[in-house]
């Protein structure tokens, strides 16, 4: 194999681990922050409803950032049929994702009641 085509293989390989795990990281934040939310929120001095508007949109924020993990394990999909082409079978163990992992999630206007 082309040393060239080797090493981009591993760059990507090293660049889409690194967006997942920024993605996973991104999601780790915004649950702290959520329980941090709903932690303040209990404080008996504190009206039940203070920050329900924040809350919904951490929610959907969270609901984007998912969004974006899936997609980047659909990008990882498509690189790992990009190099069983272009770059040969890997010495290590090949990335398979099951379909049901990279189904489409249902979009915000799917969610919402008619």
């Amino acid at each position: 194999m082309d040393n060239r085509i080797l090493a981009d293989a591993h760059n990507l390989k090293k660049l889409i681990r690194e967006a997942e795990a920024l993605a996973d990281e991104a999601i780790i934040a915004m649950a702290r922050l959520k329980q941090a939310m709903l932690a303040a929120r209990q404080n008996p001095e504190v009206e039940v409803n203070t920050g329900q508007r924040a809350l919904l949109r951490l929610t959907e924020a969270e609901s984007q950032a998912l969004a974006m993990s899936t997609n980047l394990l659909r990008v990882h999909d498509e690189l790992s049929k990009v190099a069983e082409v272009h770059a040969g079978p890997d010495s290590g163990i090949p990335t398979t994702l099951p379909p049901s992992d990279l189904a489409a999630l249902p979009t915000r206007k799917d969610a919402m009641p008619a």
